[in-house]
């Protein structure tokens, strides 16, 4: 790393101990993303997007990569490698869905303060079942799938007033760009080949994710180093379908 976590403290005349670097990263690393809207993670983003070069030279020899999204103001944590923790096929499927869905906002010009989206349940149960061919999960289900989503920093719950038609709504997240990105479909399709039950083709280069999903969705390209193109870009959007498998990955 480029200068010790002592010195960039005696570089803020003490305001910041070594020991607020040390917690910064360790919640960069453990929590992926740091928003500068969210309260309780306000103060350690805004240690990290100070010091962003000194973050960046500490993690990278763990194969973790920076990247700083200035307008909706978050910093998120990639691992170089796919490598992560095996997840089940409905946590899989609902951040495809979730990406889906935050990416037609994003064209529709949709897209609320900080970046963020809404999905009202009675989409979501219109989208599900549209794009994957299975039926969306029961609430009970889908409130279990929504805070793994929420500790992948993808989403978060917003509670209904009382008579509402429906007990709750998902604000997607911005960072679920750099998160959820074309590799998802990669291995999904990849476990249904494990199966021997895959349906669709698809090259594990991820330069071709071209499959079928329907005129009015879309999910990003990959550049050539597998990293998504967020929605928006000159690139423009391709359109894939959400096959059925086993399970995936996250992120480390």
């Amino acid at each position: 790393m480029k200068r010790s976590w002592a010195l960039l403290s005696q570089q803020t005349g003490g305001t910041y101990t070594p020991q607020d670097f040390e917690r910064a990263a360790y919640r960069l690393v453990t929590e992926q993303v740091l928003y500068a809207s969210d309260r309780r993670s306000r103060n350690a983003y805004h240690l990290v997007e100070t010091w962003l070069g000194d973050f960046t030279s500490a993690l990278e020899p763990l194969g973790i990569r920076l990247e700083r999204n200035a307008h909706f103001r978050y910093i998120v944590a990639l691992p170089a490698h796919a490598e992560g923790v095996a997840v089940s096929l409905n946590e899989t499927l609902l951040a495809l869905v979730l990406r889906q869905r935050y990416d037609q906002a994003m064209r529709r010009g949709e897209v609320e303060e900080h970046g963020e989206v809404t999905v009202e349940l009675p989409d979501l149960q219109e989208a599900w079942p549209a794009l994957t061919g299975r039926p969306m999960p029961e609430i009970g289900t889908l409130r279990d799938l929504l805070r793994t989503a929420r500790r992948w920093a993808l989403c978060r719950e917003e509670e209904c007033e009382p008579g509402d038609l429906q007990p709750f709504r998902i604000v997607v997240r911005p960072a679920i760009v750099e998160i959820i990105g074309p590799q998802w479909l990669q291995r999904l399709d990849q476990h249904n080949l494990d199966d021997g039950e895959s349906e669709t083709d698809v090259d594990p280069t991820g330069d071709d994710l071209d499959t079928d999903i329907g005129t009015d969705s879309a999910f990003p390209d990959a550049d050539s180093s597998g990293v998504a193109i967020p929605a928006g870009d000159p690139a423009g959007p391709a359109t894939h379908s959400l096959t059925d498998g086993d399970a995936s990955h996250v992120p480390a």
